[in-house]
């Protein structure tokens, strides 16, 4: 029985910190069925979001205001990114709207840098990493607030989706363009509302993860264990980043800790590439991930 609850333990922190790596592979994909772009640049916007925050809190500002300073910030910065980047970009090859946002990761790193310094940042947000007491499993207070936040986050935007005008709008756009454009959808505000969600999300992305991690640079590069739960769930489905979250975080650390107990050896390395290894098997087979849809193109 001890056995049991140990393995469940695992499983469940795992599972807390997938939910955490779907909120980031969200704001690709809400990016990506809008306008087909693939924005190298959401891990950079979760930095920039957390620097600015915890700057905020570090100037003594009330938490509450210094957030909604925050969310003020990340959207003007997503709409502008949308005007000034994307939108002289309209109808070019999808790689050169790739390398604009690949260039704008380094844009968004090296603009913090000048601005807030790089040194790094210990983000408090009032929330124990303790477990809670009593249970037969030892559940971090964190990875459980974290976790619920990013689950409420994704409730939210599903409900935006379904049942708000806007929402049908977008979800009418990322169907098909053409139609949505022939029922007098405007494409533009559209995708200004979609990089503007995107904002916000990384902003939320980036206080969770600053605070387990700390608010530094190499807080961007989540990106990359982002870009493994997208290839699994499929990079134009919410529902495949959400599940595919949830399967790369048990998955890493059920591998981790199996390896360890098998081997009687603490390896240490392997969350840092057990997600790609799921990742590449999925691609053999599924080419599209687990939930995205297929492509078909005539020729």
């Amino acid at each position: 029985m001890e056995e049991f609850w140990y393995w469940m333990e695992v499983f469940v922190s795992g599972t807390l910190q997938g939910v955490m790596y779907s909120l980031v592979a969200l704001g690709f994909v809400l990016i990506y069925k809008s306008s087909g772009v693939f924005n190298f640049a959401q891990g950079s916007m979760c930095l920039f979001g957390a620097l600015g925050f915890v700057i905020l809190l570090e100037a003594e500002y009330n938490f509450w205001f210094a957030l909604l300073l925050t969310v003020g910030m990340m959207i003007v910065l997503a709409i502008a990114v949308d005007w000034v980047v994307l939108r002289p970009l309209t109808a070019r090859p999808p790689i050169t709207l790739f390398m604009a946002t690949v260039g704008l990761a380094f844009f968004l790193e090296g603009l913090a840098q000048l601005v807030w310094g790089t040194q790094p940042h210990g983000l408090d947000i009032g929330i124990s990493d303790l477990p809670f007491e009593g249970l037969p499993i030892s559940i971090s207070r964190f990875e459980l607030f974290a976790a619920g936040i990013s689950l409420v986050m994704i409730g939210v935007l599903v409900v935006f989706f379904h049942k708000t005008r806007v929402g049908r709008a977008l979800r009418a756009v990322a169907d098909d363009h053409e139609a949505a454009l022939s029922v007098g959808i405007s494409l533009r505000m559209v995708w200004g509302v979609t990089w503007a969600i995107a904002g916000i999300v990384a902003l939320v992305a980036g206080i969770m993860w600053g605070t387990r991690l700390g608010v530094q640079y190499s807080l961007s590069l989540i990106v990359l264990k982002a870009l493994a739960v997208l290839i699994l769930g499929g990079f134009n489905s919410i529902s495949g980043a959400i599940i595919a979250g949830v399967i790369v975080g048990a998955f890493e650390k059920l591998l981790d800790v199996g390896i360890s107990v098998a081997t009687d050896y603490q390896f240490g390395g392997t969350e840092s590439f057990s997600a790609y290894l799921l990742a590449l098997v999925v691609l053999l087979f599924k080419p599209y991930g687990l939930f995205g849809d297929e492509i078909i193109e005539r020729v």
